[in-house]
């Protein structure tokens, strides 16, 4: 038999979109298992695809069939919109209803299920006819600092999550801390419910050896630049060190966001070195020449960047979260002080906050270079989030429910021709 997956998200797979989630579906669409074919509903960032119209695009070596319902380009998607009818999340569901009849072509009679990570996308899985499993990545709470229009439609965003997860055949909480609000807001669904993050692929972000020769510490982040994250308190500490270390640190940034629109940037402009997009083995080649990684949001789920930065041997410094103190019987904590990183408090004073993670840097870089951090052991913390362990349970669930909902039914997968591009 053959198992169809269907992934639904705004994205275009050929495209320079960055962020977890992202990072999560290219994951899916290169790593699926042999008794798979995989589609991917997306936007066209690149505007050579006709919306409605599936092609056939390979991606990490992997064949895909992509079906783009919409322009959007990465700029525009990386612009935080002001309205709910200008958000690419509207819009993109707008489009889905409006190719509703060609996503059902593609997706054929079954054995198929939907994998979605937006609580919006749920309705059209359902009146696809799909059984689906609903990723759960939000972290965040209505008083939390975001870009999006999340914070400002709270009401509207948390009818959607109830709706989601009424409707979800199965879902996946992505934290230990989304277990267990969700099972609290809505008792019904838990019993529906299990951790798992979003993977690492641990054969790309690979264990090097630190380089110390020339003494300079180097220090690297790899992701979007949203409010949340608290770019200016990364700043300011970058800022510290440079001032402790004589200049001797450099500021590596993996992403598209401009920093310009901080203005505590401008004091580590000289040390920063903007890698732009990269795809994985870019990611990793930076992290790999790098000492640490560095983590200031105000929360935080179990982000692909702190995982990758752990599994390419590198500790992190980070803000501390409350997240990283709950404990679940199969979740094992990351971020552990003096083994994979070094974690500091968020104080109600920002200058004393980002002086204290300034020390805590500080000491970790005399550890390194004392030898005290063995990549492989930092690396060992981030293993039962490898892909080879986690992608087979997850593909599993994708099985079971396609069991469930088309037992007896023959590959009946699309038969829609697609042309082929790069």
């Amino acid at each position: 038999m053959t198992y169809r997956l269907c992934l639904i998200h705004p994205m275009d797979p050929r495209g320079a979109k960055v962020g977890g989630i992202e990072t999560h579906i290219r994951l899916l669409t290169q790593r699926f298992p042999d008794d798979f074919s995989v589609m991917l509903v997306g936007v066209d960032a690149r505007g050579d695809l006709e919306p409605g119209k599936a092609v056939k695009i390979k991606t990490g070596g992997r064949e895909i069939d992509f079906l783009p319902v919409l322009h959007f380009t990465d700029e525009m998607a990386a612009e935080a919109a002001t309205r709910i009818t200008g958000s690419l999340t509207f819009r993109f569901t707008l489009a889905l209803l409006r190719h509703y009849r060609a996503i059902r072509k593609l997706a054929g009679k079954g054995p198929v299920s939907a994998d979605l990570q937006r609580f919006e996308f749920a309705p059209v899985a359902k009146l696809l006819s799909m059984p689906f499993m609903m990723e759960v990545h939000g972290e965040g709470g209505k008083d939390d600092k975001m870009d999006s229009l999340i914070k400002k439609h709270w009401r509207i965003y948390k009818m959607g999550e109830a709706l989601g997860l009424r409707l979800a055949t199965r879902a996946l909480c992505v934290t230990p801390a989304r277990v267990v609000s969700v099972s609290e807001d809505y008792p019904a669904v838990a019993k529906k419910i299990e951790f798992m993050s979003v993977s690492v692929d641990t054969d790309i972000f690979a264990p090097r050896p630190f380089d110390v020769s020339d003494d300079i510490l180097r220090i690297v982040y790899a992701g979007r630049l949203d409010e949340f994250k608290d770019p200016p308190m990364m700043f300011s500490v970058i800022a510290g060190l440079r001032k402790a270390l004589a200049g001797r640190v450099e500021f590596h940034y993996v992403g598209t966001t401009d920093p310009y629109r901080f203005e505590e940037f401008a004091e580590i402009e000289d040390v920063t070195i903007r890698h732009g997009f990269q795809d994985m083995q870019g990611v990793a080649r930076i992290m790999s020449r790098a000492h640490a990684g560095i983590l200031t949001s105000y929360f935080e789920g179990l982000p692909c960047f702190m995982m990758e930065t752990l599994a390419c041997g590198r500790p992190l410094g980070v803000l501390h979260l409350p997240q990283f103190e709950i404990r679940l019987p199969d979740y094992a904590p990351l971020i552990i002080e003096g083994k994979s990183g070094v974690m500091s408090q968020r104080l109600e004073d920002r200058e004393e906050t980002a002086a204290r993670l300034v020390e805590k840097f500080m000491q970790l870089w005399r550890d390194i270079k004392a030898g005290n951090y063995d990549p492989q052991e930092v690396r060992g913390h981030v293993e039962p989030y490898s892909i080879n362990v986690q992608l087979p349970r997850l593909f599993a669930r994708h099985r079971e429910m396609q069991a469930e909902r088309f037992q007896g039914c023959r590959d009946t997968s699309s038969s829609t021709s697609s042309i082929s591009v790069s």
